[in-house]
């Protein structure tokens, strides 16, 4: 590990259907990792408000980029020294909501995801509720000399996402998550942040709910494939550090990201 390394956290924990509550529970773990010498700070998806079965209450809690939620983060950023990411139910235009994830410094946003593969599986259509992401450029952002990308949950099972982020210049993806429990399911989840790491050469890093709807396993993954850092099924938190060094290794010695014959290009 070099000295300019930047430890980043991940936050499991279980939002709610009350926002102030959300607020209060990522303003205890934000303080917790900043603590630890978090420079970087990842919650999971929906931490601004969840509920389940989801419901027209979505549309009711749903918040605009300036609103309590973002300007929460932002405030623990000013206080911590850090970048917040964390997903939020956010305002659309045509009834339903936007499932966003938004990095926040000190200085306000630096990069906005909605997301795009939206959960129409697993007996499940979460495209009732919410209004898909334009697709297009890599949502990125620099901190701490490192570049990171930002995808959100089901994005994982769509390795063109991540290629989009690592086209656009990522050295670790960051995935918020709501992974819904279910036959196989921890499997998928850890199996496909692996892969997403090892294609990609780039650290993944992701923050999902416990149990009893997530699966938990929030992990952070180096881009050899290695769980650095890990929870287990319930709230809790881990940290690890981003090496650049390791990933101008892993890219030297395995080139896939320059060797690959093949570019993403959007569907229509």
């Amino acid at each position: 590990m070099t000295a300019s390394a930047p430890l980043v956290a991940v936050c499991q924990f279980a939002p709610g259907n009350d926002r102030s509550a959300n607020r209060a529970a990522l303003t205890v773990r934000a303080a917790e990792a900043a603590a630890r010498g978090a420079r970087v700070i990842v919650f999971p998806e929906y931490s601004s408000y969840f509920t389940d079965p989801m419901d027209d209450s979505l549309a009711e809690n749903a918040e605009s980029l300036d609103g309590e939620f973002v300007q929460c983060l932002r405030q623990l950023a000013t206080e911590h020294g850090a970048v917040l990411v964390a997903g939020l139910v956010e305002t659309a235009r045509d009834g339903r909501v936007h499932n966003t994830v938004v990095a926040v410094s000190d200085a306000g946003l630096l990069a906005v995801y909605r997301k795009q593969h939206l959960y129409d599986a697993f007996g499940q259509t979460e495209s009732d509720w919410i209004a898909s992401g334009d697709i297009g450029t890599g949502a990125v952002f620099d901190a701490a000399g490192v570049r990171f990308g930002l995808m959100t949950c089901y994005d994982l099972r769509f390795p063109e996402v991540a290629r989009t982020l690592v086209d656009a210049g990522a050295d670790a993806l960051i995935v918020p998550a709501e992974w819904v429990r279910g036959p196989l399911k921890e499997h998928h989840w850890s199996t496909l942040l692996t892969a997403r790491a090892i294609e990609s050469t780039a650290y993944v890093i992701a923050a999902d709910h416990p149990g009893p709807i997530g699966v938990g396993l929030s992990q952070i993954v180096d881009p050899q494939g290695v769980v650095v850092a890990g929870v287990s099924t319930g709230e809790g938190m881990a940290t690890a550090s981003v090496d650049p060094a390791l990933i101008a290794r892993t890219r030297e010695l395995n080139p896939v990201l320059r060797l690959r014959r093949y570019r993403v290009v959007p569907a229509t």
